[in-house]
């Protein structure tokens, strides 16, 4: 793990000086509830799912008085009222919360990883909560699905979606509309074929589509599916000759990692990355960490070990948000800490998809492109992330890839350089332009009237655009 330093004490003056300190595991003995668990039980995968935290009370156990109840209140309601995503936190994750010490109240509060993990009510915004334009599928998936859960946006990539729960659940969830638990708020959609009828659909079209040569594993979280369903399926997807990339998406390496380092997963790794080399298929995890804390010497074992298993490699794919991450320094701690303290490569930074209720977390594109100056030239040019803006209906862009930006009203067009399968036909595919929004705490004052005389937030119209969404990706790959 490495952590930055005044530049005024650096001999070079710099912005950040780099220097490297050995990762710790926090000590769980420090919380009430976990004084009695023993280091056997911590690396148990069973024991860390069976000990999640879901609820406020689960919370309060193993807290116990260390928070006022101002906190536990400040939860609940935000659970009744805000929410898109329900609570799950493994007790991995929940203890690199105040790493360093017993938490108190405003230090548990200000914490980056409890920012994003365990929002509160009073972390959301009151005057925009939501964007006028945020959307329960933000980035549109559900319209271009080849078969359920397949999403095939790119001209040679597809997203298979293959179960729709994860070991843990962000409160920022891109995917909030399918996966996790309905909350208050949001009454999730759900898959309609069998798990094996979906699996089975989305070979039949990939052995079918040969143009397709890349694909992301993801969900959910593939470490919530039984070992043998993902191999069984990674298995088929190796014996279709025109696939040449798999990477598979997984959170729970930073938030479970143990599961990474049971024996039968490990065995069951090796086995499939030994038929990927035959092959001549590059086998990768994807992981998600967004703060250098969450980079502890358990999340170091199990992603080596998934290394030496004989994965390609271990990227890392974080997102942007405003308190966790938007700043260069807390970036390049993180990025050096899975670099040198992991062997994880940083690979992406999303800004923060406009869902509802994610205002606060999002920073505008201004603030992106200069987060992206300042990580230039600390990092080997491999390891030196890319900042990207997911536009709807076009997918990732560099940040500085902007047609044109009016940053008055916090409105940026994009366009594509590829067609999706839908738009084969379509001539204006490639001119058209894409609309991505700031969010509109962030603008001018001349900005804010703007969007106040021209904006109505509709949620109930939002929900049955979700719905129709998906009803006609269901018809498109039927």
């Amino acid at each position: 793990m490495t952590t930055s330093i005044d530049g005024a004490r650096s001999g070079l003056g710099q912005p950040y000086e780099y220097r490297r300190v050995e990762l710790v595991e926090p000590d769980w003995r420090r919380l009430p509830g976990w004084r009695e668990v023993t280091d056997q039980q911590w690396r148990d995968p069973q024991w860390q799912r069976a000990h999640c935290v879901k609820n406020v009370a689960q919370l309060h156990q193993v807290m116990g008085d260390l928070l006022d109840d101002r906190v536990y209140d400040d939860l609940a309601r935000d659970q009744r009222e805000r929410a898109t995503m329900s609570m799950l936190l493994p007790p991995q994750m929940l203890n690199t919360v105040v790493p360093d010490r017993r938490p108190d109240t405003e230090a548990f509060l200000a914490d980056p990883v409890r920012r994003y993990m365990l929002p509160v009510f009073s972390d959301r915004r009151t005057d925009w909560p939501s964007h006028p334009m945020a959307s329960r599928d933000s980035l549109h998936e559900h319209d271009m699905w080849a078969a359920e859960g397949l999403t095939h946006r790119y001209p040679t990539k597809v997203l298979a979606e293959v179960l729709p729960t994860c070991p843990q659940y962000c409160g920022h969830c891109t995917r909030m509309d399918l996966v996790g638990n309905s909350t208050e708020q949001v009454t999730k959609l759900k898959f309609l074929t069998r798990p094996q009828q979906r699996l089975d659909a989305m070979l039949d079209y990939l052995r079918r589509t040969p143009q397709v040569r890349d694909v992301v594993v993801s969900g959910g979280d593939v470490a919530n599916m039984p070992w043998p369903r993902l191999e069984a399926f990674l298995d088929a997807l190796l014996e279709i000759d025109t696939i040449r990339d798999i990477r598979l998406a997984t959170k729970a390496l930073m938030g479970l990692p143990q599961h990474w380092l049971a024996d039968d997963v490990r065995a069951g790794v090796e086995r499939v990355s030994r038929t990927a080399r035959e092959r001549g298929v590059m086998l990768a995890v994807h992981t998600h960490v967004n703060a250098a804390q969450s980079v502890t010497p358990l999340v170091a074992e199990a992603a080596r070990g998934l290394l030496a298993a004989g994965v390609r490699d271990v990227r890392n794919q974080g997102v942007l948000m405003a308190g966790v991450n938007d700043d260069a320094g807390g970036l390049l701690d993180l990025c050096f800490a899975l670099l040198d303290g992991a062997s994880v490569t940083p690979y992406y930074f999303y800004m923060c998809d406009m869902i509802p209720f994610a205002e606060h977390w999002r920073v505008p594109l201004a603030r992106a492109q200069e987060l992206q100056h300042d990580l230039l030239g600390y990092l080997p040019g491999f390891a030196t992330p890319r900042i990207v803006c997911d536009v709807p209906f076009v997918g990732k862009r560099w940040v500085h890839q902007v047609a044109e930006y009016d940053t008055t009203r916090g409105i940026s067009l994009w366009r594509k350089n590829y067609r999706t399968g839908l738009e084969a036909d379509d001539a204006a595919a490639l001119s058209r332009e894409y609309a991505y929004y700031d969010p509109i705490h962030t603008l001018p004052e001349e900005g804010r009237r703007w969007w106040r005389e021209h904006s109505v937030l509709d949620l109930e119209a939002e929900r049955r655009a979700a719905r129709s969404s998906r009803d006609l990706a269901l018809l498109q790959s039927s």
